[in-house]
């Protein structure tokens, strides 16, 4: 099926049977982790006599799960995930259907750490796309099955999240566990700065963390399906489809 839509006042078709999906998935054999978060449990529920497996005997599979979404698999989150009200991103998140921009840089060695600041980011266009995704080089596809704990990852500069919200740019999605530093004495700056705790909140923005871009997605703007499960948390898994887009002929 093919979806039409507007963009800097041209019509533009979406194709989408070409979606590419975005996320890292959540299962038993999930080997993408951080933050020393325990690793995803997926198992048959049990009572008395019943077991919810077919393959151990029981009439129905019936799985209990157990995961932490900061640190196992894509998942988007809300200010809820450093505001004392602890909002939840289920009731906050409200565009799904949004135009996106990848853009993709190798992140910069300042004292040891791999950081995104603002000076890479103003060499990009970032005007005109409400989601921004960032793919870090290289683009090893090591990273779809890494534990990251301990291991300070890339991150974004609090001048770089300033940036990009000044850009009014609504989403941000990444390819690494966190927009901060892996340890940062709980400051959570670059969180900060995006939702723009200390001024007026921006209460429907949202930060998407490890994700993966294949090689196959050029740079440029994309029509995104931001989905996020209806979780009643500060953060959701989530699952980024990205679509092309092409003038209308």
């Amino acid at each position: 099926m093919k979806l039409f839509t507007e963009y800097n006042g041209e019509i533009y078709e979406i194709d989408t049977q070409k979606g590419t999906d975005l996320s890292l998935a959540i299962g038993n054999n999930t080997l993408v982790n951080a933050y020393y978060l325990g690793d995803p449990v997926i198992q048959p529920f049990r009572a008395g006599d019943f077991v919810g497996s077919v393959e151990q005997g029981g009439s129905v599979n019936c799985y209990d799960v157990s995961f932490n979404p900061h640190g196992n698999g894509t998942h988007t989150e809300c200010v809820g995930h450093i505001h004392p009200e602890h909002e939840s991103v289920n009731k906050l998140i409200r565009s799904y259907f949004l135009f996106a921009r990848v853009i993709s840089l190798t992140p910069e060695n300042r004292n040891g750490d791999r950081v995104i600041s603002a000076d890479q980011l103003r060499a990009f266009d970032l005007s005109n796309a409400p989601a921004l995704i960032i793919r870090t080089l290289p683009n090893s596809r090591e990273s779809k099955a890494r534990n990251y704990s301990g291991t300070n990852p890339v991150y974004i500069m609090p001048d770089a999240a300033q940036h990009i919200r000044e850009q009014n740019i609504e989403h941000v999605l990444v390819d690494f566990p966190s927009v901060d530093r892996e340890e940062d004495e709980g400051k959570l700056l670059s969180h900060r700065e995006f939702w723009n705790v200390s001024g007026e909140t921006r209460l429907h923005a949202s930060i998407t963390e490890l994700i993966y871009v294949p090689d196959s997605v050029a740079d440029g703007i994309y029509w995104l399906n931001l989905q996020i499960a209806p979780f009643e948390s500060d953060a959701s898994p989530s699952r980024p489809m990205l679509y092309p887009i092409k003038p209308r002929s």
